[in-house]
């Protein structure tokens, strides 16, 4: 197999100047420079634009499914979703789009006020209203629940760990027990379209705390919408994250899902960086642990029904 050409700064400059007509011959185009999130494969063009560029076959297909996609999400939600300008083939069989950026910060260099939990919401509920079968018509795959009970004893060995190096305490895992587990499984027929990947990064948030617009949809699923909800209790802290899912309608079962799915996630991911086996800081990581586990009454649950939700203190 040919090894994919990794992009420079001049290979990215030669196709921006092709693309954007409106640079003067004479100025070398705007500025170039890789997002650090991205590596060499997202790079800032100027302040308006953003060129993300496919590094093998695999990212190159949901690349382009993911333009058809945003096509699709567009209408039902209330943020910006990013809009391409240019695409194409920045290497054979390597694809590029160039897209508009969308104005703000992450949801790490933001918090999140009132008013942009509703903004959340309304992304929630609009994931929701997006068809399924037209998603599925443009390849979007569809991904079966995980079990909670496999992410809990998963969970368990990763905390034992943390415990070990004075990172966690051990002890809180034990409000998730065997039978909650197995008693908070996701309800059949409750697949939704997923972002999936619903962490700071990807979350654009003015600085008056509202959320204005959500990046990167290469991951979208058809699954549990638990997910979303565990994605945002990492980007924007469990509170937050079951005020934004409850103003969507969720009920208790998928709100405590998402939570148990975010607070083992973090616990895995932190218990893989301290042994040198995860791509993202060890800050980071500590950060997500410390928002996933942000204290909240719905842990004290007991027995969930979704018709019931005054139990579970929402």
């Amino acid at each position: 197999m040919t090894q994919a050409p990794t992009p420079t700064a001049d290979t990215v400059r030669r196709l921006v100047r092709s693309l954007l007509k409106d640079n003067p011959p004479d100025t070398g185009g705007p500025e170039v420079r890789p997002v650090a999130e991205g590596g060499h494969s997202t790079w800032w063009i100027g302040t308006r634009h953003v060129l993300r560029l496919a590094a093998d076959r695999e990212a190159a297909t949901r690349r382009r499914r993911e333009l058809r996609l945003r096509d699709l999400v567009r209408p039902h939600v209330p943020v910006a979703v990013p809009t391409s300008v240019a695409q194409g083939e920045w290497a054979p069989g390597l694809t590029y789009t160039l897209d508009t950026k969308v104005p703000g910060g992450s949801a790490e260099e933001h918090d999140v006020s009132a008013v942009g939990e509703a903004d959340l919401a309304g992304l929630l509920t609009g994931l929701r209203e997006v068809p399924v079968r037209q998603a599925e018509a443009l390849g979007v795959p569809r991904v079966a629940p995980r079990s909670l009970e496999a992410l809990r004893r998963e969970a368990g060995r990763a905390a034992e760990l943390l415990r070990a190096a004075d990172e966690f305490d051990a002890a809180r895992l034990q409000q998730l027990t065997s039978p909650a587990a197995v008693q908070l499984a996701a309800q059949p027929g409750s697949a939704v379209l997923v972002h999936h990947a619903l962490t700071g990064e990807h979350l654009v948030i003015s600085a008056d705390g509202r959320v204005r617009g959500v990046l990167d949809w290469t991951d979208t699923v058809v699954g549990d919408p638990a997910e979303d909800i565990a994605g945002l209790a990492l980007a924007v802290g469990s509170p937050a994250a079951v005020r934004a899912a409850t103003l969507a309608g969720y009920g208790a079962r998928p709100c405590l899902r998402g939570l148990w799915l975010a607070r083992c996630d973090t616990l895995i991911r932190l218990a893989a960086g301290l042994e040198g086996r995860a791509p993202e800081p060890l800050p980071l990581l500590r950060t997500r642990v410390r928002r996933a586990w942000e204290a909240i009454l719905l842990e004290r649950v007991t027995e969930l029904r979704d018709e019931e939700t005054d139990d579970a203190g929402l």
